[in-house]
């Protein structure tokens, strides 16, 4: 479809041919990011607008709809607030340029929706039980979902992967995160009181009043921190770092297809295939210098100490200033498949907690998780990742119950650092609902009278920040008004949905197998 008289440039956008999830055509909206020419024809790097970045690719024109071309703007001075001149950057909501004789008309098969890989895609039905809706509640503190919850649309952070295959079947009896917001009333010794109904499998929590609580997550921060943080400001996307430089990387018995942009040296972005050693994680460039470092390389398991082991899956722990050169080569790894994360060579704040397989080769990486050695805001994850050869095997859960243990035997609470990325995101909902629903259920009748259970006994059972456990409750949807009272409704769908969930959940961590001891990263000469 393309017409060889039009000349499409870098910020043009138009419709572009691809596959949807069902094989079907579609026609959604792109931007071109990149042009290149190779003998013969001429190659367009294209972001489907809405759709994950990690979709973007290379395509050849007869993929590009020219009769709906549009041409980026030019840029126009604009005043700023304080009066001086200023540039507002190019709008691609520009000009339609409609070539004639460019081909049939046609229409996009269906609107753009963001679109993620077939593994990632979760349906969410509400069952809840009936019940008369919250009014609404002035000069209440806000705990909202979207401090903690961040929106999903073109993210993809540091992203832990998740078994989404499980995650559909425990949430199906869950309400969406478009549901109406509630807003509650919750303190520190907010008391949550169950009545069971003539049906065993249906329960109520009545929430006695109490003061308002302060919600202190905040979102996405506008910058990252200067005490480690990894998230990134997204101030330093460029084109470059928009789009993926690296075609294929081969570890131990897997080659992986990254998704993102990951800054390895630039000799190594024009190779074919990128050859990683699996227990060093050091890159080479051909399959001969990988056979040759293989005969030096001593290692077989992560550097570092292993505090975890039971059956064929173990954890380590790294020091990123003891281990620097294995920390940066895995933040390496890392980036290609985390895009709201930021990369920091400085890996000295960081301890770096990697989950193993083990088999008679060796120590074989599946995923892992940092954090910060010290934390002014209680996160006990700032980047969480599992490999996407292991994705939906249960493996994701293991990484946020393992950071969770670890919090457990620091005696304090813990959250993930924002913004979550959209399958670190449904992971992470998927662990606190289960988590929180297991504890409720296991929750009995004290002589006749219905059993109490506060937020912070929640919080403090399960190491779970407290704002974490209500956006939780609110997310599930199980937040009700009954006369004149705030009511937790456990449905015999959610009970039954959670049941079916646990049924599948083999992966645990069994805190006798853990050997670990916190240190006081306070005292500065430790590190």
């Amino acid at each position: 479809m393309a017409d060889s008289s039009v000349d499409v440039v870098e910020g043009c956008r138009l419709p572009v041919l691809r596959k949807n999830q069902e094989n079907e055509d579609e026609w959604p909206l792109a931007e071109i990011l990149s042009v290149k020419e190779i003998p013969g024809r001429k190659l367009y790097y294209v972001h489907y607008i809405d759709f994950n970045k990690r979709l973007d690719e290379w395509v050849t024109p007869d993929r590009l709809d020219m009769k709906k071309l549009q041409f980026p703007k030019k840029e126009a001075k604009t005043p700023t607030k304080n009066g001086l001149p200023g540039s507002r950057p190019s709008s691609p909501e520009s000009e339609v340029v409609r070539v004639a004789g460019a081909g049939p008309q046609h229409t996009p098969s269906r609107p753009p929706q963001p679109q993620k890989r077939k593994a990632e895609s979760v349906s969410l039905a509400t069952q809840v039980s009936p019940a008369t809706p919250v009014p609404s509640l002035p000069g209440l503190a806000e705990a909202s979902q979207a401090s903690v919850y961040p929106a999903v649309r073109d993210t993809n952070t540091f992203n832990l992967k998740s078994n989404a295959r499980d995650d559909h079947e425990q949430l199906t009896s869950l309400t969406t995160v478009n549901q109406h917001l509630i807003t509650l009333p919750f303190s520190n010794d907010q008391s949550l009181v169950f009545q069971y109904n003539n049906s065993p499998r249906c329960a109520n929590v009545y929430l006695q009043p109490g003061e308002d609580s302060q919600d202190s997550s905040d979102g996405i921060p506008s910058t990252p921190r200067m005490t480690g943080s990894l998230v990134s400001d997204r101030s330093h996307d460029d084109i470059v770092t928009r789009m993926k430089n690296i075609d294929c990387i081969e570890l131990g018995r897997h080659r992986l297809k990254p998704w993102y942009f990951s800054p390895y040296p630039q000799e190594l972005t024009t190779l074919p295939i990128l050859y990683l050693c699996e227990f060093c994680l050091k890159y080479l460039k051909s399959l001969k210098c990988l056979q040759r470092h293989l005969t030096k390389c001593n290692l077989r398991h992560p550097p570092g100490n292993e505090i975890y082991r039971k059956g064929t899956i173990s954890f380590f722990e790294i020091d990123g200033r003891k281990n620097k050169t294995y920390s940066q080569n895995l933040c390496l790894l890392a980036k290609c498949f985390l895009d709201h994360k930021t990369l920091y060579y400085d890996t000295d704040p960081f301890l770096f907690y990697v989950m193993t397989e083990y088999d008679a080769k060796g120590f074989h990486i599946v995923g892992y998780f940092s954090k910060e050695k010290e934390s002014t805001e209680d996160y006990n994850v700032a980047c969480i990742l599992t490999l996407p050869p292991y994705q939906r095997r249960g493996y994701g859960k293991l990484l946020i119950e393992f950071s969770y243990e670890l919090s457990k035997v620091e005696g304090k609470t813990g959250t993930p650092e924002k913004p979550l990325s959209d399958l670190g995101l449904l992971s992470y909902r998927s662990y606190w609902s289960q988590t929180i629903l297991e504890i409720l259920m296991d929750l009995k009748p004290d002589n006749g009278e219905r059993p109490q259970i506060t937020i912070n006994d929640i919080s403090e059972i399960t190491s779970v920040k407290k704002e974490d456990v209500i956006s939780t409750l609110q997310y599930l949807n199980l937040i009700n008004y009954y006369k004149g009272q705030y009511i937790l409704t456990l449905s015999e769908d959610i009970v039954e949905g959670h049941e079916r969930a646990m049924q599948k959940r083999h992966l645990r961590i069994d805190s006798k197998c853990l050997h670990f001891t916190p240190k006081d990263w306070s005292k500065r000469g430790k590190w």
